[in-house]
């Protein structure tokens, strides 16, 4: 099979038939074989009927329905599971995603051999203030931590090799940082493909401005899993010792100090009087509590069942 469609939607009924349609149209006219998979993510407004229908229809339709909402990643993660298609394309149901990109976007991942291939909206028809800019600041900061180069990690619009979508888990609030997710899998080669941005013709956008606080949140979260889920005492370990060092240090120039003072006979206020004392006293102890929580992170690590679990791409 050439492309596995994953749509995962939330309230979208009006929109289904017309993306349907479309989808199928740009199938046809470039000779493709595909499978479009529609995750209905708790909907209340009959999407499901809807889906049900579609497929009577159309036999490339699969449809998922979860008894309530868990969220976009919970949805691409089963429909990454589903998916069969030599190319897995996600976007999503609202009809701002133009389906029209889908067969370059696949050229990019069988001839150019980009293993994920992200959209980018440069020319977006959302608020100025309450959505473009946002994102921009967003995505700014995403580069900056991840290394990856994207303008628009938020874009649904992405295409991937399937061994990509089979090899990582996505999961909690982290379909956002799929790029990052494969990065860390060992899927380096990924690319950006502008793509046109259509506006909102059906419903209402299901994300708010908290998006952003929660996207910079599971940000540093995915940073952190990626690069010290295995080797967490490399990263509190390092800053403990650091800390309680910084603090060992201050101690001594104090103590320096009274007995230079002492030796001399000059008068010197009591070493509990003085404000670098505390501030030292408390480096070790933030310190030893860093490296203490590093050696128990090292611990768990190393009792967890997957300490050994590594992704082989071939074998002779």
């Amino acid at each position: 099979m050439d492309i596995s469609l994953v749509i995962p939607l939330l309230n979208e009924v009006e929109s289904l038939d017309e993306l349907n349609d479309w989808i199928h149209k740009v199938m046809t006219d470039h000779s493709l074989t595909y499978e479009l998979i529609m995750i209905d993510d708790g909907s209340s407004d009959g999407s499901w009927d809807k889906i049900l229908e579609l497929k009577h229809r159309n036999h490339a339709v699969r449809g998922i329905k979860f008894r309530r909402n868990y969220g976009k990643s919970a949805a691409l993660q089963v429909g990454f599971q589903m998916a069969e298609g030599d190319v897995v394309i996600t976007m999503d149901a609202d009809l701002q995603d133009n389906p029209e990109e889908i067969p370059e976007m696949r050229r990019m991942i069988m001839e150019d051999g980009y293993d994920l291939v992200s959209g980018w909206k440069k020319k977006r028809y959302d608020p100025l203030f309450s959505k473009n800019l946002p994102s921009k600041l967003f995505n700014w900061a995403a580069r900056l931590v991840s290394g990856i180069r994207l303008h628009d990690f938020n874009c649904g619009l992405k295409a991937y090799r399937n061994a990509v979508i089979k090899g990582i888990e996505v999961y909690g609030e982290m379909h956002r940082y799929i790029p990052v997710l494969a990065k860390s899998s060992g899927f380096r080669k990924i690319g950006e493909k502008v793509v046109q941005h259509q506006e909102r013709k059906y419903g209402v956008t299901k994300f708010g401005m908290e998006r952003f606080i929660n996207g910079f949140l599971d940000l540093l979260s995915v940073s952190f899993v990626t690069r010290f889920s295995k080797k967490p005492m490399h990263l509190f370990g390092l800053i403990g010792t650091l800390m309680f060092f910084l603090g060992f240090a201050a101690l001594l120039i104090i103590a320096l100090q009274k007995l230079y003072a002492l030796r001399h006979h000059q008068y010197d206020s009591l070493v509990a009087d003085n404000v670098l004392f505390y501030i030292a006293l408390t480096c070790m102890i933030i310190g030893s509590q860093l490296f203490i929580g590093g050696f128990l992170g090292e611990l768990v690590s190393r009792t967890a069942t997957d300490r050994n679990h590594y992704q082989v791409e071939e074998q002779c």
